[in-house]
């Protein structure tokens, strides 16, 4: 437990870049280097959190801390991956801070930046290598990204995995990648924390105390965002009318985009930032409130998707599936990644230097983050 709680706050302090950034990172750190989970689990534990509400690439963290050390390592994942953030925003909140004017800050950011970009590229290389093994799979991952190139929206992001799950099961047979069929387990885990779930939509609401609407308000929230942290905000400013200032939501939504880890951390920001609640006290019931929805049904879900993956009829929906995962993320890499980090022939040059040296040298991502940062600011110079 110990060990998956410092392995995801290291990631915490650095992972800058977004959800697909972040997905980048764990495959590369508890895929790749510390073997912790096989690459065809993540794969199915990544389809799984682009069906489910919430933050998904927290999720997938914690899914990956629940296959290390049970549910005791998904709450390290979780505090270790969420707490740098969460201490930054709610100090930038009690403090007014305006990260934004920093300009180490903002070289820092710009390398983080890039160096997300490579880590993205280099988690692409590893899952096509794997999971794109002939022209089908190959058509599959290029029809996906290029779905999600063209669309926009939850409906959009699920349809490539969806389509490509039936696909699978109707068309592949892939006998020698299943197991026998096996009656579910963890009916039961499922049942009782779906009750949790549903408990706890419903029966803050019945109370006024202002600790529970805050907590009554977040956990809406998280219980009704797909698509990540930036659909968050307009579904929070209805549902805490006048508790905080229209300026608090824009600036949490800017503060929460320059540190690193779950965009989700904007509810700390804003927690601190209530009216008539300590502000150490509101922004941590507003993160918890916020990430509880996406961990319960997470766990929620896992038994079911477990039995269903596993069954002999579903093989061909696996193969398919993880190749509609590759062209997300392929998707993803190009729109934000790559447009958000990528301005110039320089920036190109750099991204494929450090390319070249993680896959031929393996050396440690923060090795790489100083050759950003020594680039970003050499550039800023010229």
């Amino acid at each position: 437990m110990l060990e998956v709680l410092f392995r995801f706050f290291v990631l915490g302090c650095m992972s800058f870049g977004g959800p697909v950034a972040h997905i980048g990172y764990f495959q590369r750190e508890f895929v790749e280097k510390r073997k912790w989970i096989e690459e065809e689990k993540f794969s199915m534990a990544l389809s799984l959190c682009q069906f489910l509400p919430g933050p998904a690439s927290s999720q997938l963290g914690m899914f990956i801390g629940y296959h290390r050390a049970g549910y005791i390592g998904a709450i390290a994942a979780f505090i270790g991956f969420t707490f740098p953030s969460f201490a930054l925003l709610t100090a930038a909140a009690m403090y007014s801070a305006s990260l934004g004017e920093s300009s180490t800050l903002a070289l820092l950011i710009s390398a983080a930046k890039l160096l997300a970009v490579v880590v993205v590229a280099d988690a692409i290389w590893t899952m096509a290598r794997k999971f794109i093994s002939d022209a089908v799979t190959f058509v599959v991952c290029v029809a996906s990204a290029s779905w999600i190139l063209w669309q926009s929206g939850l409906v959009a992001q699920l349809m490539p995995i969806l389509i490509a799950g039936i696909l699978g099961w109707l068309f592949i047979r892939k006998p020698e990648v299943a197991t026998e069929a096996k009656e579910p387990t963890g009916i039961k885990q499922t049942a009782i924390l779906f009750g949790v779930f549903a408990a706890l939509l419903v029966l803050p609401a019945l109370s006024s105390a202002p600790v529970i609407s805050l907590f009554n308000h977040f956990y809406q929230a998280g219980s009704f965002v797909f698509g990540g942290g930036h659909v968050v905000l307009p579904l929070l400013q209805p549902l805490i009318g006048d508790s905080v200032s229209g300026d608090a939501l824009v600036e949490g939504y800017a503060a929460a985009q320059l540190v690193p880890g779950p965009m989700f951390t904007i509810a700390s920001y804003i927690g601190a930032s209530m009216e008539g609640v300590n502000p150490i006290l509101g922004s941590a019931v507003a993160t918890i409130a916020i990430f509880l929805p996406g961990a319960l049904l997470l766990f929620a879900a896992i038994p079911v998707w477990q039995a269903v993956m596993n069954h002999l009829k579903f093989a061909g929906s696996v193969v398919l599936i993880n190749a509609a995962v590759v062209g997300l993320l392929v998707a993803a890499f190009y729109q934000p990644v790559w447009m958000s980090a990528v301005h110039g022939v320089s920036d190109v040059v750099a991204v494929i230097v450090g390319f070249a040296v993680l896959r031929k040298f393996n050396l440690s991502v923060f090795w790489l983050l100083a050759g950003m940062l020594v680039y970003a600011i050499a550039k800023s110079m010229m």
